[in-house]
């Protein structure tokens, strides 16, 4: 049974520099669409809850107001990096998939879930 040092480092070495930039951008691009999304259904709450008072109407049109300023920069950042990304030789676009970031995430912590003793067989594959 192999400790959980070299499973991790056996799990990085299957990766080059450029695979690990690109799922580093591809993770954090998609992070960024993922909470500017939730801010603006927050925003949405706060204004439904906000009871008529108007400086909890202002907070919730502010927040819903910077959640969309945020997404639409999300949309350009993967408009730009997947311009300049071509222009380097980085391909980040195939990336943005959230079925393979959750097979990617699932493949990397494999090996921390077979060092614990039980079947972690059972996320379904």
């Amino acid at each position: 049974m192999p400790d959980n040092g070299s499973t991790i480092i056996d799990s990085a070495s299957r990766y080059n520099i450029l695979d690990i930039i690109n799922k580093g951008l591809a993770y954090a691009i998609i992070a960024a669409g993922l909470l500017s999304v939730i801010f603006i259904f927050w925003g949405g709450f706060t204004f439904i809850l906000s009871g008529g008072a108007e400086d909890k109407i202002k907070q919730a049109v502010g927040t819903i107001r910077y959640a969309i300023i945020g997404l639409i920069i999300t949309i350009f950042a993967v408009v730009i990096v997947g311009l300049v990304g071509r222009f380097f030789g980085l391909d980040i676009i195939r990336y943005i998939n959230f079925n393979d970031v959750i097979q990617n995430i699932q493949s990397l912590t494999e090996g921390l879930g077979n060092s614990s003793g039980g079947s972690s067989n059972s996320l379904g594959s």
